[in-house]
């Protein structure tokens, strides 16, 4: 039984993560450890992950993204290198919210995400099992959302998801279903400026 070959691309954390599943269902991951500088390394060690398996941009079939919430920046790079990609090769892309992904490392349910949002809040949702969420993501009170984890529950705290996991789930995923735009739990912290606040020169 072959699958669509499916890269998986996160830069959401200060981890560049790249997973790659074959046709043949066998999986392959590149990861790096870095805060800041994604775009620079992304499509060398993109290509580098290919080369090991045997295979070029041309075999990629779709392509699957995290969509946040997470750094601003690095939901940009990995959000416009897969949509560039995926214009490129016009082949479905697949946007993956972050705590839909991470939920994905869980092997039995129900699954809680609760991810540090700074501020004493957390990114927090709950999953009837990896992948299906109960209810959306809500941003609370860290305090709050520790008290909301079900005691039946596996907890996930870890920012970073299994991204050979986020590669399986996204080959069989309806691309309708998940649009590559980002996802922001959280209102941006900068907001545009009505007219009435904008500076008029005399």
């Amino acid at each position: 039984m072959t699958c669509p070959t499916t890269l998986a691309i996160d830069t959401a954390a200060p981890r560049l993560q790249l997973g790659l599943l074959r046709a043949d269902g066998v999986t392959d991951v590149e990861l790096v450890d870095i805060a800041k500088g994604h775009a620079e390394i992304l499509f060398g060690r993109l290509d580098a992950l290919l080369r090991r398996n045997g295979l070029g941009h041309g075999d990629i079939e779709r392509i699957a993204v995290t969509t946040g919430p997470g750094s601003f920046t690095g939901l940009r790079i990995g959000l416009s290198a897969a949509r560039g990609l995926g214009v490129a090769r016009n082949i479905p892309v697949l946007g993956i919210p972050s705590l839909l992904a991470l939920s994905l490392s869980a092997t039995t349910g129900p699954v809680a995400v609760l991810l540090d949002a700074r501020r004493g809040e957390a990114y927090f949702e709950l999953f009837d099992t990896a992948g299906v969420s109960r209810d959306g993501p809500r941003l609370l009170p860290t305090e709050q959302a520790r008290a909301a984890v079900p005691h039946d529950a596996v907890l996930i705290e870890s920012p970073f998801v299994d991204i050979a996991a986020m590669a399986r789930f996204a080959s069989a995923a309806d691309p309708s279903a998940f649009p590559p735009r980002a996802s922001y739990v959280r209102d941006a912290d900068a907001k545009p400026q009505d007219a009435a606040r904008i500076p008029r020169r005399a």
